[in-house]
């Protein structure tokens, strides 16, 4: 008989684990081999209709489409061509038992991604996938051991790592008789290389403590979705990401069923989406820490500036001053006099106007001087607003950061309004056009514990081999910095931490603990029939005070009020970490 030689890419090795936050911690996902799929391998011409025919009976599939994939397998006669993949136990070992009635056709048992943890972390490792055939084509060119028959993360760290994961295909020299079967190996090319592991930068009982309260503050709030972002301040390593609803990944170990797949995509509460990095919302009244911020660097205010709150700020329209419109303050009747600390703890609305956009008074009254939009801006782009964190995770959203030039490209605009006062005083307050993430704010509030660092949010710990051995490891990095003197650094916790003890945060006031915090609540959307605006729910913090080890960005969507619902799920998880007694909730904001 005749002989060809070729290079046949041998099989894919499982792909291998990731693993939790510490060494030594909980196995997350792993492979198993548990599921049998039917592949043909050089079916001989002549009895390839009879073949064919048989498979299409026993496997329940149309008899063109199992040639039409035959036929486009042709162009690679050595890589197994995938017919059908969960196929069942019974059917399988038919298949296996008519050998001599189906040349060439053969069961496989293939690896299947088992992920112990399912919802808890899906929105962190995500899931794997067929590789498509465009994508088969594009990594054909560099890698000659790419079947239609691998898998490739889709989502999370699979999507991310996937190269790590996947590990490398062996190759070897065959020789093939004249059907073209592998008649013996003459030579290994190269061997196969088990994946890489990933050990998380993720507390798993901590995330296990962050899913809970915030599924109950959900419950407690009439509210279907929201996110919690747990970051170290002092590295940036993520130690905890929840985005509920969730999804159970499992879903996807093996194909998923056409049923499971409608149901996710259908679902009003989008379960697939990632709120923690990918929902871009209003910030509300957490954002006026960077108005703060920006206010006391540019001189706007200091320590002992004193502004008076009665409720509301009334100003003209610029171009018809016989228009008055009205912005007024969370409390109808006003704070009265507010320095820097009392209007952070207090959450004053009507000090911030100021800070941000100035106050000219009606009456030609003494004006005050404020920031103006862009140095707001300036400050906003300074805490990473309007860009991604780089976290290592697909679907990262970069919100919207806006200012003059940004509101005249809208395609809305189509009169070409410019910026006005009014569209300042919004922004100041963390209304408006602005939109963030709960990635974002965490980092705002870390940078703020820290002393104006931003630190890329990192999910990975470790990379480690089959043999346990360093890859590579964590190393922080820094993708900002926020010009903030020590001294005006200090006034802002100290309002912060006031908002605590004696503001709109204090369901967060422990009598072991220092919390540091702003509460947040964001309208946004059309006006109910009550003439009410619906509301997120928002609490950043970090603690302990004077050695920051946590970060907290706790975001309730459709939440109504942060202090009544989003302080209680960050005062639940420190109740886990520092062991701190149960407190109940107390002011509305």
């Amino acid at each position: 008989p005749s002989f060809s030689i070729s290079v046949l890419p041998a099989d894919l090795p499982p792909r291998s684990s990731t693993a939790s936050a510490q060494p030594g911690g909980t196995q997350l996902a792993k492979s198993s081999s548990r599921d049998g799929h039917a592949t043909t391998q050089q079916v001989p011409t002549l009895s390839e209709d009879i073949v064919l025919g048989r498979l299409a009976r026993l496997l329940q599939m149309d008899k063109a489409e199992i040639l039409r994939r035959v036929d486009a397998g042709r162009s690679d006669p050595f890589a197994p061509v995938l017919l059908k993949s969960n196929v069942e136990r019974d059917v399988a070992l038919m298949i296996e038992e008519s050998r001599r009635e189906l040349p060439g056709v053969v069961v496989d048992m293939l690896p299947v991604r088992e992920y112990l943890e399912g919802p808890l972390l899906s929105g962190i490792i995500g899931y794997i996938g067929h590789i498509t055939e465009e994508e088969y084509q594009t990594r054909k060119a560099t890698d000659r051991t790419v079947s239609l028959n691998d898998m490739v993360g889709r989502m999370g760290v699979e999507r991310v790592f996937d190269k790590d994961l996947r590990g490398q295909k062996g190759e070897k020299v065959v020789e093939v008789d004249a059907n073209g079967r592998e008649a013996r190996a003459l030579a290994q090319l190269t061997q196969e290389r088990p994946g890489n592991s990933l050990i998380l930068t993720i507390d798993l009982e901590l995330q296990r403590q962050a899913t809970k309260a915030l599924q109950q503050g959900l419950v407690r709030a009439k509210a279907s979705s929201g996110a919690v972002v747990i970051l170290n301040p002092q590295t940036g390593e993520v130690l905890a990401l929840v985005s509920l609803p969730s999804y159970d990944n499992n879903l996807f170990a093996s194909p998923i069923s056409e049923a499971d797949w409608q149901r996710l995509v259908n679902d009003p509460n989008r379960p697939l989406f990632n709120r923690a990095i990918g929902g871009t919302y209003p910030p509300g009244s957490i954002f006026k820490i960077i108005t703060a911020t920006a206010g006391l660097q540019n001189g706007i205010m200091s320590w002992d500036t004193r502004i008076r709150c009665n409720g509301k700020i009334v100003i003209e329209d610029q171009y018809n001053p016989a228009v008055k419109y009205t912005f007024p303050c969370w409390v109808p009747t006003g704070h009265g006099y507010q320095n820097i600390i009392d209007a952070l703890a207090n959450s004053c609305d009507v000090y911030f106007y100021h800070i941000g956009g100035g106050y000219y008074p009606p009456d030609g009254s003494e004006h005050f001087e404020g920031l103006g939009i862009e140095r707001l801006n300036e400050y906003m782009r300074y805490f990473g607003l309007g860009r991604e964190t780089g976290i290592d995770l697909p679907g990262e959203a970069a919100g919207v950061v806006p200012n003059n030039a940004w509101k005249l490209r809208q395609a809305w605009n189509t009169r070409g309004e410019p910026w006005l006062t009014g569209d300042t005083y919004n922004l100041s307050i963390g209304q408006g056009y602005l939109l963030t993430t709960p990635l974002q704010m965490a980092n705002v509030v870390a940078a703020i514990a820290n002393g104006g660092t931003l630190y890329r949010p990192q999910l990975i710990y470790q990379v480690v081999d089959a043999d346990g051995k360093l890859v590579r490891a964590f190393s922080k990095e820094v993708i900002g910095k926020v010009p903030i003197s020590a001294g005006n650094l200090e006034l802002i916790r100290e309002g912060m931490r006031a908002a605590v003890t004696r503001g709109t945060a204090v369901s967060a006031n422990f009598p072991g603990l220092a919390v540091v915090g702003k509460t947040g609540t964001a309208e946004f959307g059309q006006v109910n029939e009550k003439g009410e605006h619906p509301a997120h729910a928002w609490f950043l913090s970090y603690a302990p005070e004077n050695n920051p080890q946590v970060a907290m960005a706790v975001f309730i969507e459709g939440g109504v009020n942060g202090a009544k619902y989003a302080v209680p799920v960050a005062a639940q998880i420190y109740q886990y970490l520092y062991r701190q007694p149960e407190l109940p909730p107390l002011l509305e904001e």
